[in-house]
């Protein structure tokens, strides 16, 4: 190793840098040693045996130069030595130090090689600096100066510019350009970051940051802007700043709950608003009061005007609400054209499908937050106080609002349906008890007069109905709005997006809400019919001016049309009516019952879930009118014992249920009634009692007939009407209580005209003086020996009398027209009375002859042939009662007996006298018997 470093130093003196000798230097770095390693370079020359070989060389021998190299060796010779391992260890030695000698000879090559390039480098850096002079370096530097300056320039100018953007922030911000702010203050930070070398420009850049934060307070109080009035300009300016800032879903999530805010707010202002206006004083209790129990504090007469505010109020934030979501869909194609190129779709894509349903959603929650704000206003105030038309325009306020929630979101309102149902059954339960107590107070100071109304009078005319005749769904007013076609396949949110709003109060809706239906005197005639009419009924004394044509000034509808002289002439007399056109018979109690009908509807119509307890209570308006006809004019024990059946089971049957279900006959209280019959009691209502101004006994006026025929014809016209309503309440009523509406149809509407027999049978049996003919009868001598050509004096009398009852009936129909149904079931029940009285009278007879009989033909066929010239009706009823009993006398035993048994309408006695008075004649005592038991047999089941 020693030598290795000798050789390295052995250099001779060192030549010119550059030179020819440089070459020859490395060159005679290989001429030491040629001789001492000859015998060395005679083996083949391997570079991976010569790395093992370096690599064999022990790490001591390139420590430091003190370190003695011929010690070490020494130390490592063993105790005994030996010549052949010496000359090995030797020879490795030779080898190692041989191959590492090789590796420093080139190193020193390479070393030499670089020298001499650094030489020549040298050489051409003095030749290129010689060729530039040190002007033209020192243009050069001035050169680069210039740039820099001009650098620094344009940076200092920027940095001024920088500094002056507040002031156009400001103005940005004040015309509500929150797009451009946000622009201008995210360009304004990009280029503080490429000056933020300057220290001015790090106290910019915080003063940016701070900027930016107050243009998205700004942005965020825009933003809840939107929820009461909704300006399409300021919302796409809003939302093309969140989209600039990144924000978009934030700005959808703050948006809701601003929506939600609102309606708290705006709930809370309108009902703190009416509270203080009706509170008079302005303490500040009220505000620090919580929703619920603010809503308690509404008056009643400002609860109506409240309510619509509040409607109209929430309609604004919904409207706003359907509009922003009407802003998305339009603009989310526009979103797609926009990014399509763009290299952040998806982003755009995930946003917009975030916002979406985030609407979606919101549209439930808005409404149920709607919901509950009015639900909690409904229940703060009692009203079962309020008047029938305001409380119907509390329920058409919150019918249109559920329209409104179907139509935002398809809700069916359950929340709101459920707090209404809850105040209507409260207030329809007082309500119809207390409509109830005015009927009864109606019908007992009900004089049973004509209601003069005019000829073509229908309910429709009536305000109570109009909202059958119109097809658009209930409306805030009930007042007349025609609605076009188009306008009613739109929406309301369609109707009123542009302006206006569905729950405006018409102040003027009652003006509107006029009516005509009362004719001025009943009389609708023209010139021909009128002397018609004086001609038959003698009205000369009425004035002309009660008599002129009658023209509706407000519809312009003509006078219906007139019936001609001949026509009137060759009308038959027992039609009563000449003097009055077929105007319908009511009175002023079943006016108002029909009105009754009609707000009941009112209420179910717009109230659907209480449709059957409202026409359950409609079903007792007509329960109890009928009930009061019948005990009024129809109630008579005796007529059951005539066995004409003149009251059908069917209406036995209703007027049981009615008087069990709903007629309160207990005079007092009971103290010791149980609470369900109290309650039960509060229920029914006390039988009427007829008013004491209504006379019924009178012969004159044929027994109250026009008071009569009024009661029970209206009662007919109240059932036609409710004939008319049956699919209005079918559609309404619950699937599963129609068997009730059906029931109440069959059993009790179409029972009402059965009680014109029960009722015209009394008159008819004290029309006529049935008794004095029995007496005229009874002097008869009907045991003649010769045939008689001269009917009996009892005949002419009981003809005098239809006459005068004839009278009596144009002198009646002057004052109520009377319809022919009636006319023609007073003169059956009256001829009726007569040819079963005429039957009595032959059963009275104790002797005849054949004769006799034969005089019996002949004054029925005298009564038959006059009462024709009366009465229009055919066939004369019981014409073969009569004259069967008649022929019966001529029957020989055996046809009598079967005869007996197929006639069960005569009575006993009336058999009985015919078996009597035939016997002698053509039968024998013990035929007499067995027709006797026969008659008792079928008498028998009687009993």
């Amino acid at each position: 190793m020693q030598k290795i470093k000798s050789l390295m130093t052995r250099q001779g003196p060192k030549s010119p840098p550059g030179s020819l000798s440089d070459l020859g230097a490395i060159e005679s770095l290989r001429v030491p040693g040629k001789e001492e390693f000859r015998e060395l370079r005679e083996q083949p020359s391997d570079p991976q045996a010569e790395q093992e070989l370096i690599n064999s060389i022990e790490q001591v021998y390139f420590s430091a130069d003190s370190f003695d190299i011929v010690k070490f060796e020494l130390e490592k010779l063993p105790p005994v030595l030996n010549l052949q391992e010496l000359e090995e260890y030797r020879d490795k030695l030779k080898q190692q130090q041989a191959a590492e000698l090789e590796r420093v000879t080139s190193l020193q090559t390479g070393l030499q090689l670089a020298a001499v390039i650094c030489t020549h480098g040298r050489r051409h850096l003095n030749i290129a600096k010689e060729g530039f002079t040190q002007a033209s370096l020192g243009l050069l530097a001035n050169q680069r100066k210039r740039q820099l300056l001009i650098g620094l320039l344009k940076s200092l100018r920027t940095i001024k510019t920088l500094q002056r953007t507040d002031v156009r922030l400001s103005e940005m911000l004040e015309e509500e350009d929150y797009p451009g702010a946000i622009q201008l203050c995210l360009e304004c930070q990009k280029a503080a970051s490429t000056f933020k070398h300057y220290s001015c420009i790090s106290e910019l850049n915080s003063k940016l940051q701070d900027t930016l934060e107050q243009i998205e307070e700004q942005l965020d109080v825009a933003l809840s802007k939107i929820c009461k009035n909704f300006d399409i300009n300021h919302y796409t300016k809003v939302q093309q700043a969140y989209r600039l800032l990144g924000k978009t879903q934030t700005a959808m999530d703050q948006l809701h709950m601003h929506f939600t805010q609102a309606i708290h707010n705006t709930v809370f202002q309108v009902v703190l608003g009416y509270v203080e206006l009706c509170a008079g004083n302005t303490d500040t209790k009220f505000q620090k009061l919580q929703y619920k129990d603010l809503c308690t504090h509404v008056t009643p007469d400002s609860y109506i005007p409240c309510l619509a505010d509040l409607c109209k109020a929430l309609w604004e934030v919904m409207l706003s609400y359907y509009r922003t979501m009407g802003w998305h869909e339009k603009h989310d194609g526009e979103d797609v054209a926009a990014t399509s190129e763009g290299s952040n779709m998806e982003e755009t894509n995930f946003d917009r499908g975030y916002v979406k349903k985030k609407l979606e959603h919101g549209l439930t929650r808005i409404w149920q937050d709607v919901q509950l704000k009015v639900k909690t206003y409904l229940l703060g105030t009692d009203l079962s106080i309020f008047k029938y038309d305001d409380f119907i325009f509390v329920l058409d306020i919150i019918s249109r609002l559920m329209q409104v929630g179907e139509e935002f979101c398809g809700s069916k309102s359950e929340v709101l349906q459920e707090s209404i149902r809850k105040q209507s059954v409260n207030y329809f339960k007082n309500y119809h008890r207390t409509r109830l107590d005015e009927l009864r107070m109606f019908l007992e100071n009900e004089t049973w007069e004509l209601c003069p109304v005019k000829s073509n009078f229908s309910i429709l005319q009536l305000h109570e109905f109009k909202f059958m005749e119109q097809s658009r769904s209930p409306s805030v007013s009930p007042s007349k709005q025609p609605v076009s076609t188009s306008s009613e396949a739109a929406t309301l949110f369609e109707q009123y997006c542009s302006g206006g709003n569905p729950f405006e109060i018409q102040a003027n809706h009652k003006d509107e809400e006029t009516e005509d239906v009362l004719a001025s005197n009943g009389y609708e005639s023209d010139e021909q019919e009128k002397s018609a009419y004086q001609e038959y009924d003698s009205d000369s004394d009425v004035p002309e001016e009660l008599k002129r044509d009658y023209v509706d000034e407000q519809t312009g509808d003509a006078p219906v049309k007139s019936v001609s002289r001949e026509t009137l002439k060759s009308r038959k007399k027992s039609d009563y009516s000449l003097n009055k056109v077929n105007a319908p018979i009511l009175t002023n109690t079943t006016l108002n019952v029909i009105r009754l009908v009609g707000k009941y509807m009112q209420m179910m119509n717009i109230l659907k879930p209480i449709a059957f307890d409202v026409i359950h209570f409609m079903s007792q308006l007509f329960d109890y009118y009928l009930y009061a006809i019948y005990t009024f004019f129809g109630r008579n024990d005796s007529l059951e014992s005539t066995g004409l059946g003149l009251s059908s089971s069917r209406l036995r049957t209703t007027l049981n249920r009615i008087q069990e279900s709903l007629i309160d006959l207990e005079v007092s209280a009971d103290p010791t009634a149980t609470l369900t019959a109290a309650e039960e009691r509060k229920e029914k209502v006390p039988s009427p009692h007829l008013s004491h101004l209504v006379v019924l006994t009178s012969g004159d006026t044929l027994y109250g007939l026009a008071e009569r025929v009024v009661a029970t014809e209206s009662l007919v016209f109240l059932a036609e009407q409710f004939e008319a309503l049956q699919p209005h309440l079918d559609a309404v009523m619950p699937a599963v209580k129609k068997p009730f509406l059906q029931q109440f149809y069959s059993q009790t509407v179409s029972t009402a005209s059965e009680l014109r027999k029960p009722i015209y049978w009394i008159v008819a049996g004290k029309a006529i003086d049935y008794e004095q003919m029995l007496l005229l009868m009874a002097n008869v001598k009907w045991d003649v020996r010769e045939i008689m050509s001269q009917h009996n004096v009892y005949v002419d009398a009981l003809l005098k009398e239809f006459e005068q009852f004839n009278r009596r009936l144009n002198e009646v129909s002057k004052r109520v027209r009377i319809p022919l149904p009636v006319s023609n079931i007073l003169w059956e029940h009256c001829i009726r009375l007569a040819n079963r009285t005429v039957v009595e009278g032959f059963a009275n007879v104790k002797k005849c002859s054949n004769e006799g009989r034969a005089l019996m033909q002949l004054d029925f066929q005298q009564f038959l042939m006059k009462l024709e010239k009366l009465t229009d009706i055919r066939p004369i009823p019981d014409k073969e009662f009569v004259e069967a009993y008649i022929k019966a006398y001529y029957l020989t035993e055996n046809d009598m007996e079967r005869w007996i048994k197929e006639h069960r309408e005569y009575s006993t006695k009336q058999l009985t006298n015919l078996v009597n008075v035939c016997l002698g004649s053509h039968i024998n005592k013990k035929a007499r018997q067995k027709l006797l038991a026969a008659i008792d047999d079928i008498d028998r089941p009687k009993r």
